[in-house]
C-alpha cells in the first residue's frame, strides 16, 4: 500500500475510538455517528486482515494488533497538531531587553518608552531594572546601560552622557540659599562603592566651599529613587542626578536653589562583545543615543 490510498479518515477514526475507549465519544468528538465510527473500523481491519478492537457492551478495547497501532497514529496526529499550530501562530515580534539601574529605569528609560513605540513600533522593549550588574554574555539582556568611569571587560561600551549634581528640595521648604541647609536634614544617596568622584554631599560642599557639614539631621538611601521621592515629600535637601529629577523640576517638585553643580559619574551604552546586536538592538542603541544627545 502506497501513501496515496491511505485510509486517512478511517485512521483518524480508529485513533480517537483508541484513545478514548469508545466509538460513541469518538463519534461525538468528530461529529459523525457512531455508525459511521463502526463502518470505518469495520473497512480498516478489512484491509489489514487483523481486529483492531475487542467489542463489549459499552465499550471497546484494543487487541495486539490495535496495541501497536494506536501509538504510531497517536504521535502522528500530535505531531501534526504541533506542526499546524506552529504555521499558524502569530510571528513573534521582535523584543529589545535593556538592562539598567532601577532610578535610571524608572526615572530616565520610562518616561521616553512612548517615543520609542512611535518610532519603532514593531518592536517591543523590555526593561530589567537592577543595581546588580547583568552578566552580557547570557542571551536574556541585549544592551545595558552602566553607570561609572569604565573600563568593561568583554563588553563594547560607548559614552551617553555624563550626570550631574546640586542640591533639591520642595518648594514648600522655601530653601534659598547655602545658609538653609543648617537648619534641614541632609537626603544622601549611599553609594555602594566609594570612589573619590562619587557625587556625595562631602564632595559637594568641598566644591562650595563649606569646611563643616551641617548638623540638622541626615536621611540616608540605598536607592536613588528613594532619595528623589523624599526630597519630593519635603523631607529635606537632597543631592540627587539632574538627569534623573528632569521631570520633577518641569512640574515644579522640586527646584534647585542653589549650586554648585558637580559632576557624576558617565552612563555608558554596552553591549556584548561576543555576539552582535541583533537589528532590532541596533534601533534601540540609535534611539538612546538621540535622547541622549537631546536631553
Amino acid at each position: 500500500m502506497d501513501r496515496r490510498s491511505l485510509p486517512l479518515s478511517a485512521l483518524r477514526a480508529f485513533e480517537a475510538a483508541a484513545r478514548m475507549g469508545s466509538f460513541k465519544a469518538a463519534a461525538e468528538e468528530l461529529a459523525v455517528t457512531p455508525t459511521a465510527i463502526s463502518h470505518q473500523i469495520r473497512g480498516l481491519e478489512a484491509l489489514s486482515g487483523v481486529e483492531l478492537f475487542e467489542r463489549h457492551v459499552r465499550r471497546v478495547a484494543l487487541t495486539e494488533a490495535g496495541a501497536q497501532l494506536y501509538p504510531v497514529l497517536r504521535d502522528g496526529f500530535d505531531a501534526f497538531q504541533s506542526a499546524l499550530e506552529r504555521l499558524t501562530q502569530p510571528r513573534r515580534r521582535p523584543q529589545v531587553v535593556i538592562s539598567a539601574t532601577n532610578a535610571f529605569t524608572v526615572k530616565w528609560l520610562v518616561p521616553r518608552m512612548a517615543d520609542f513605540r512611535r518610532l519603532h513600533p514593531g518592536i517591543d522593549l523590555q526593561l530589567q531594572a537592577s543595581d546588580d550588574v547583568v552578566d552580557l554574555r547570557s542571551m536574556a539582556v541585549d544592551i545595558a546601560i552602566r553607570y561609572g568611569r569604565g573600563p568593561y571587560p568583554g563588553l563594547t561600551a560607548e559614552p551617553l552622557f555624563t550626570d550631574h549634581f546640586a542640591p533639591v528640595a520642595n518648594p514648600r521648604l522655601e530653601v534659598r540659599s547655602i545658609d538653609d541647609l543648617a537648619r534641614l536634614p541632609l537626603i544622601h544617596f549611599d553609594w555602594k562603592r566609594a570612589q573619590p568622584e562619587n557625587p556625595t554631599w562631602e564632595r559637594w560642599f568641598v566644591s562650595a566651599g563649606i569646611e563643616r557639614m551641617p548638623s540638622a539631621g541626615q536621611l540616608r538611601f540605598s536607592d536613588e529613587g528613594h532619595a528623589i521621592q523624599a526630597a519630593v515629600a519635603g523631607h529635606g535637601i537632597a543631592l540627587v542626578s539632574q538627569a534623573l529629577i528632569a521631570e520633577e523640576l518641569a512640574a515644579g517638585h522640586l527646584v534647585q536653589p542653589f549650586g554648585p553643580v558637580i559632576a557624576g559619574h558617565t552612563y555608558h551604552l554596552a553591549v556584548s562583545n561576543e555576539r552582535s546586536p541583533t537589528a532590532g538592538a541596533q534601533a534601540a542603541m540609535g534611539w538612546l543615543k538621540s535622547q541622549a544627545a537631546a536631553r
